[in-house]
């Protein structure tokens, strides 16, 4: 899809510098890449302090009594 940008040549220079790409879109689509995988991080720290785990829970057990289940 074809999109016009009006982004600083200052700021494309030094993204194209810094990850060492060849083009003004190779930097812009992978510095997309790397926002949405920033932001999916988070959620998933922001998700570490709210699992509850079973005292004593025994993951061999627990597999041997879903496979006999079958």
């Amino acid at each position: 899809m074809p999109t016009n940008l009006d982004i600083e040549d200052a700021l494309v220079n030094k993204a194209l510098k810094a990850g060492g790409l060849r083009t003004k879109k190779e930097t812009v689509t992978k510095a997309l890449e790397e926002f949405i995988q920033r932001r999916q991080q988070r959620k998933i720290l922001r998700a570490m302090g709210s699992i509850e785990f079973r005292e004593g829970w025994d993951y061999k057990t627990d597999r041997q009594d879903r496979e006999s289940c079958r």
